[in-house]
Parts: structure tokens; sequence; C-alpha cells
């Protein structure tokens, strides 16, 4: 008897392809795969051939085990502010409270025997003297860089990028951690004053100059601060209004090109002698003491850049009467 004719079906069956089954079912012809995920196969729908077995699912893994909706499975991100990239869990001290403990049903033995265990926990994550330097560092960043999450994420790759080329080693932790938020507020535009930082790291100052130097060097990280990236914080700082930047800027934009005129000076305190300047011809004048306690600068040095300023802005007005 003969075998029936498959491909006028075949013909009549829509074309369903998978990847890695595109070609034809080898008994009826058909093109109609389907992936079953429940068994991990894949088999044809017209005839019921399987294709494959045991595949893997490339989906996400659910469960539920609160019998809430929420069912995905996903945690927080990988970040560089914890020493083990928060890939580790914990015991929360929190589930561990009188209260927390009791609403589970846990008796005064179960916690301190929990307690314990947590202790003996936290331990064991750092016994490397290398995961220890990160705890700290990092504990310093979050405490006393005083940036965003997001620039103390930055702070603490760099730290943990120098820690594993060896660079702190025989170094000040908080020394290395102040140098690596000057060197990320400086990138971003957000600049932080030297003493500043040392009063908040407790660091020397002529330490973390130096530190400064050699961390740049070693992430390649050489820019230049310019008094621009002051005005907004001093002006805040000062109690000025947002217009008062418009006669900053004004004074800036004059000097700006003329690189000989605030290159190789402190930025804060070419910043401090423009808003200084500027203040003098407004309705809200401010006192050369008041500027440089914000600035953090001596009256002699915002004086004698005053002179500089006020000097190049006489010469740039005759020069543009001769023009």
């Amino acid at each position: 008897m003969d075998r029936p004719i498959t491909p006028n079906r075949a013909q009549n069956t829509p074309r369903r392809t998978l990847d890695g089954h595109s070609s034809p079912c080898e008994d009826c012809g058909a093109v109609d795969w389907h992936m079953d995920t429940t068994r991990g196969e894949v088999v044809c729908n017209v005839c019921g051939l399987i294709a494959d077995d045991n595949l893997i699912d490339p989906g996400a893994e659910w469960t539920n085990r609160d019998r809430g909706e929420d069912r995905a499975r996903t945690g927080a991100p990988m970040t560089n502010r914890l020493a083990d990239r928060g890939l580790n869990t914990s015991i929360d001290a929190r589930d561990l409270s009188s209260g927390s403990a009791a609403s589970h049903g846990m008796s005064a033995q179960a916690r301190r025997d929990w307690r314990r265990r947590r202790v003996i926990d936290e331990r064991s994550k750092t016994r490397r003297s290398r995961e220890r330097n990160l705890v700290k560092a990092n504990q310093f960043i979050r405490d006393r860089s005083g940036l965003p999450i997001s620039l103390q994420e930055e702070v603490a790759r760099l730290y943990r990028h120098l820690s594993s080329k060896g660079f702190v080693t025989g170094r000040s932790i908080a020394g290395v951690t102040a140098a690596c938020t000057y060197l990320v507020a400086r990138e971003e535009r957000l600049p932080r004053q030297i003493p500043e930082l040392c009063e908040s790291f407790g660091v020397d100052e002529k330490e973390l100059s130096r530190l400064i130097r050699k961390a740049s060097r070693e992430l390649n990280l050489h820019r230049v601060s310019g008094p621009d990236q002051y005005f907004d914080r001093f002006i805040n700082d000062l109690g000025l209004p947002p217009s008062f930047r418009l006669n900053v800027d004004e004074i800036w934009n004059r000097i700006a090109p003329h690189d000989e005129v605030w290159q190789g000076k402190k930025p804060m305190g070419v910043a401090a002698a423009i808003i200084y300047q500027a203040s003098q011809n407004s309705e809200t004048p401010r006192t050369q003491s008041e500027i440089c306690r914000i600035a953090n600068v001596s009256e002699v040095t915002l004086r004698g850049l005053v002179r500089i300023i006020n000097e190049t802005l006489v010469l740039l007005d005759r020069l543009e009467q001769q023009s």
C-alpha cells in the first residue's frame, strides 16, 4: 500500500521558522516549528516530530516565594561602592531586632544565635587585607566625599583600579580616596578645593597635592581647572542673585582668550578676583574679606589679581577704541 502524499499538505501550512530550525521537517516536509518552553523541545506542528530537546531557556528565571505579583529574581546591580560589589548576601541587623524577629516567631535565644552568625559572616567577607582596605576606602567615599552617588561610584572605581595596581600600598587610604575624589570632581567640572578635602578627609595639604599629581599620571587624567568652574559655587556661597553670573561672564569672556593673564595662577583666586570686580560694579557689592573666606585665598593674593585684571581690562578698552 502506497504511503499518502504529504507535500500538498505541507504547502497549505504556514511557514514558521526558529533559530537553528528553518529547513523542512524530515517526515512531512513542512516548515512549521514550535518551541515548547515547558519541555525544552522544538516540535513540528504538522506531524509532531521532536526535532530537538533539552534546550536551554534563554528567558528570565522566575519564582514566586512570597505569593506576590512580582516574580522577578533580579537584584540590585553591581556597584563599586561596596568591597564585594554587592554580590554577597548579608544578614540585615534590622531583621534581628526584637520587633521584627518577634513578628517572625524568633525566640530570644534564636536572635542571639543569629546575631553571632551575622558577626561571623561579616568577618568572613574581610579576611584579606585588600578587602579590608576597600571597605575602609568606600566608607571614606560615602561619608566624606560630598559627591552624588553616581560620582561616588566613579571615585570607588578609580580607587579599586589604583589598589589593583599596587598604588595604595604604603600610602594613606584617606589620602588616596581624597585624591580620587578631587580628580573625579575636576573631570565632571564640579571641582573641590584641596584645603576643603584636607579638612574633610583629615590629610595634610602637601601630601594630598603630591598624591593628586601621582594619581593623575597613573590614571592619565590631566585636566586643567579653569576659573569659570568655580563661579557658580562662589556666587551661591556669597548669596548673590543668579543674574549676577551675567556680570561675571562679561569680564571672564574678555579675559579668557588672554592665557597669560590667568594661566599659572590659582583658579580659585582668579575666580574670586573676577567676582569681586563684578560685584563692585553691581548693586550687591561684597568685601574682600567675604570673598577671600569663600575662595580660601589671602587678601594680598586677591588684591594682586584684581590689579592684574583691571590693567588687562583697561588695555583692552584702549585697543577697542583705537580699532
